[in-house]
């Protein structure tokens, strides 16, 4: 559960200058905003480029009672008429039946084409809502305000949304940008410190593949402000060199999620926090580069201490096969005509996709993290 601030905390208007992160895309240009506070200003910024509507807020059931009602407040005051529409909190709301009952009251809240979708929350809230703004009407603006460190770093830019289906992870989804992303690193101060950690996977992944140096700056005195919006060009950066992953450089975010991403399904949604099946994604993915692709053993071993460092786990737990991973895998979207794409590192900072791994190659890197 996340911690409490109090109403003056949550709602301080006091802020400083923000990060502007432009997302320069030739059909769909938007710009992310990183600063402390936005949130309490986050109608000024939606009326900047959007006519004030009837709008929905969708969240979940543990950040609605922390943000809807500063968020709420902020739009009636640039002049939208918002409705919150909350969901249960956690990884079963990515369904479906979650996207048909949020649009039906939608609908019944009488939002129509000319309305639009904030997103608050983390990343189970955002590809929801994205996705949710795909096909509403068929298709209306999204604002991304992400308020995990996984959101904010990652899954908020570059317009995948989606949810799960019965067979793997974001199976049934849309390419859809959002118009505006408002990260408000404060909204951080609220999360369990397990929530925190997890996504400290998704930057040291963005510092192996794209930014080495980062990793000296995860320490305690680091200033998370900065830290996001770094993380935020970076990913800014490989989604405008390749918007709908067609040149293979997008597919360099998902180093340690093909394994990962197995992880998490085989150990069933809830069990391990999406960071945390994805910390064990990177080390075997680093077991596999030392192997494959030459990573040199200190780097690698920066990498595992850079996830330790934040208690994320580099052991897998005995009880889930490497069959029940194999399987989950063979679902996953990485897969093409029934060969896997693998993200390897020659070094820090030097990813490439790979062809060549085997399902051998993977059974031995499964084994080797348990």
């Amino acid at each position: 559960m996340r911690k409490k601030l109090s109403p003056a905390s949550a709602t301080d208007n006091a802020r400083s200058m923000p990060s502007r992160i432009p997302v320069a895309l030739r059909n769909s240009p938007y710009d992310v905003f990183v600063g402390d506070g936005i949130l309490s200003s986050a109608g000024i910024e939606i009326s900047s480029i959007l006519p004030p509507s009837r709008c929905a807020i969708i969240s979940d059931s543990v950040v609605a009672p922390l943000y809807a009602q500063p968020l709420e407040t902020s739009l009636r005051a640039s002049g939208f008429d918002p409705v919150t529409v909350t969901v249960p909190a956690g990884e079963a709301s990515k369904s479906l039946s979650t996207v048909e009952s949020v649009c039906n009251r939608m609908i019944a809240a009488g939002l129509d084409r000319s309305s639009m979708i904030a997103a608050l929350g983390g990343g189970v809230v955002g590809d929801l809502a994205g996705f949710v703004a795909a096909i509403h009407y068929r298709g209306i603006p999204c604002i991304q305000i992400p308020t995990t460190i996984v959101a904010q770093v990652d899954s908020s830019v570059g317009g995948k949304t989606g949810v799960n289906a019965a067979g793997g992870k974001n199976l049934i989804g849309a390419f859809h940008q959002p118009r505006l992303v408002l990260a408000d690193p404060r909204t951080l101060a609220t999360l369990p410190p397990r929530e925190f950690n997890e996504g400290f996977a998704e930057v040291v992944k963005h510092a192996a593949i794209r930014d080495p140096a980062m990793l000296d700056a995860l320490g305690p005195d680091r200033d998370l402000a900065a830290l996001v919006a770094r993380n935020v060009m970076i990913k800014a950066e490989i989604v405008m060199a390749d918007e709908f992953e067609t040149k293979g450089i997008r597919a360099f975010l998902n180093f340690g999620h093909t394994i990962g991403h197995g992880i998490e399904a085989a150990a069933g949604y809830g069990r391990l926090l999406h960071g945390e099946a994805i910390s064990l994604g990177i080390a075997a993915a680093c077991v596999l580069s030392r192997k494959h692709a030459g990573l040199p053993e200190p780097e690698a071993r920066r990498i595992l201490e850079s996830l330790a460092s934040f208690d994320l786990p580099l052991r897998l737990p005995a009880d889930i096969s490497t069959r029940s991973i194999l399987d989950a895998m063979a679902k996953d979207k990485k897969f093409s005509a029934g060969s896997i794409r693998f993200v390897l590192l020659r070094s820090l900072g030097d990813p490439f996709v790979s062809s060549e791994i085997t399902t051998g190659d993977i059974e031995h890197a499964i084994a080797s993290i348990r």
